[in-house]
């Protein structure tokens, strides 16, 4: 990797894109597909993206249980197809790699991340009950001493847990923390994190992972006055699981709003839209039984759209809920604008 191209996917970042999180290819023996995992990156590539996520909560956290071992399989597969890709188009993908665990362990893979070429990491605080905030904040140091370092505020019904807005203020202020993936789900924290943004002496991008209100994020400019000074801060990206499926529309979507946020009016078109993306993402997502089948929901759509041969996941036990293929039925069919299945074909 050369330094211009990292440099050059860093200021895309700055100034905010379209990076879906991605899931992972299994055949029927839950082994790992390699060949529809190509096929899949391919698919992402030419819908538009302007990065790639992946060894993140999409891409099943199993895949670094030693006896699975796929994080670097992985992350290597996706390298290999975005180094094709821009070799062949010019355009410069941001690559970002998850890390999480222990510090030690977070530590080892963004100097993995950082051995393939990825230009940054997304710092999964799941699983570290025991962590305090300043735990935490030490161990975001010591990941931003290997790559750049995307915070993130993962919801709790998914293995995060709440932070104080104390916290992302001093996050912020981490050398080498370039962005903020907000996805607590929740509008009061979602503000804690803009309004920390908006308050660092330095450049925070804030990208919504905010499933629940994807649209609405990416329009609203929250302005906070200070000492008769008004800032303001906007989500200038998103990095979503959500965009992993229908990848094209969304992106469409995604570059609509970009020009919309700049309207000195929003339409009602784009509020009706919003609660439509919503409605769809509850359905993929499995909203009602606390997300407990959202990775199989996207493995769904991207089944029915010919992506995937399966949804299998590698614990067997996760698995669509009872309901959730015909709420996944009912939205594809209610919002065929939001699926892409004429540029999937």
């Amino acid at each position: 990797m050369t330094h211009n191209r990292h440099g050059e996917a860093l200021k895309i970042f700055a100034q905010g894109t379209f990076i879906p999180a991605i899931p992972l290819a299994l055949d029927a023996r839950r082994r790992y597909d390699e060949a529809a995992q190509r096929r899949l990156l391919r698919y992402y590539l030419e819908a538009g993206v302007g990065g790639i996520a992946i060894g993140v909560h999409t891409t099943q956290f199993q895949i670094r249980d030693p006896g699975i071992a796929l994080l670097a399989p992985v992350l290597a597969t996706a390298r290999d197809e975005i180094d094709r890709y821009e070799a062949e188009t010019g355009q410069v993908i941001v690559r970002v790699a998850g890390a999480c665990g222990p510090a030690e362990q977070a530590v080892s893979e963004a100097r993995l991340a950082r051995s393939l070429g990825y230009d940054a990491v997304l710092l999964s605080p799941g699983g570290l009950t025991e962590l305090s905030e300043e735990g935490h904040l030490d161990r975001a140091r010591a990941v931003a001493e290997i790559l750049p370092v995307i915070g993130f505020y993962l919801q709790t019904a998914v293995g995060g847990r709440a932070f104080s807005y104390g916290y992302w203020r001093r996050l912020c202020e981490i050398d080498n923390v370039i962005g903020v993936k907000c996805a607590s789900f929740d509008r009061y924290s979602t503000i804690d994190v803009v309004r920390a943004a908006a308050m660092a002496t330095r450049n925070v991008a804030l990208y919504t992972g905010n499933d629940d209100n994807i649209v609405i994020d990416l329009l609203t400019p929250y302005q906070f006055t200070v000492d008769g000074k008004t800032i303001e801060k906007r989500f200038i990206g998103g990095l979503l699981g959500h965009w992993s499926v229908c990848t094209r529309a969304a992106a469409g979507i995604f570059n609509r709003l970009r020009r919309a946020a700049n309207e000195p009016r929003i339409s009602r078109e784009l509020l009706r839209l919003a609660a439509e993306v919503t409605d769809f993402n509850a359905a993929v997502f499995d909203a009602k039984n606390n997300f407990a089948g959202c990775i199989p929901g996207v493995h769904e759509v991207l089944r029915r759209q010919g992506l995937l041969e399966g949804i299998w996941c590698l614990d067997p036990q996760e698995t669509l809920s009872p309901g959730q293929a015909a709420e996944i039925g009912r939205v594809m069919a209610m919002y065929p604008y939001l699926c892409d299945q004429e540029a999937v074909s």
